[in-house]
């Protein structure tokens, strides 16, 4: 018997908002992360901040560094550091393409998210560029000039 197709949706653990925010994303990638066990448990208790993460590559590897994961609540003590470098599980052929994209001057890599595919730990990956102030203002504007025409309109239509 198959499971419906809301239990195989990703459930999300973490998100990176301000990423949006302060960069233009360029292209995605899915990748799957090397955690220990007690990291996978508080993943699921919800203790993961993305905040200050960015991934970058070492020795034709992929880490994701800055990403906290708070130590497990049932844990000993010790269990795990809250800000190792964790390595991200990509195809060769994927990290090469990311190598290569990245050695653009003013690209970086960035977890966008961190989610749970089945009983998998996923990470959203981002290659992006830094906005500038005015980008960041001119995109604040057209997100509130789109909120009051949907408004107008559903006045009108109401009306």
């Amino acid at each position: 018997m198959s499971r419906p197709a809301a239990a195989n949706a990703p459930r999300i653990i973490a998100q990176n908002r301000k990423a949006r925010h302060d960069y233009h994303i360029l292209d995605t990638w899915e990748a799957g992360i090397a955690l220990c066990g007690t990291e996978v448990k508080a993943c699921r208790e919800g203790g993961v901040s993305l905040k200050e993460a960015y991934a970058r590559v070492l020795n034709e590897e992929i880490f994701v560094i800055g990403m906290r994961i708070s130590p497990y609540s049932n844990g000993r003590f010790g269990a795990h550091e809250e800000l190792r470098k964790r390595k991200l599980l990509l195809h060769a052929s994927e990290i090469r393409k990311i190598i290569h994209r990245v050695e653009a001057k003013g690209h970086s890599i960035l977890p966008l998210s961190l989610y749970w595919k089945g009983h998998l730990v996923k990470v959203k990956l981002a290659l992006a560029v830094g906005k500038k102030q005015y980008d960041k203002r001119h995109a604040i504007a057209e997100r509130e000039n789109d909120r009051r025409l949907k408004r107008a309109l559903k006045e009108a239509r109401q009306t």
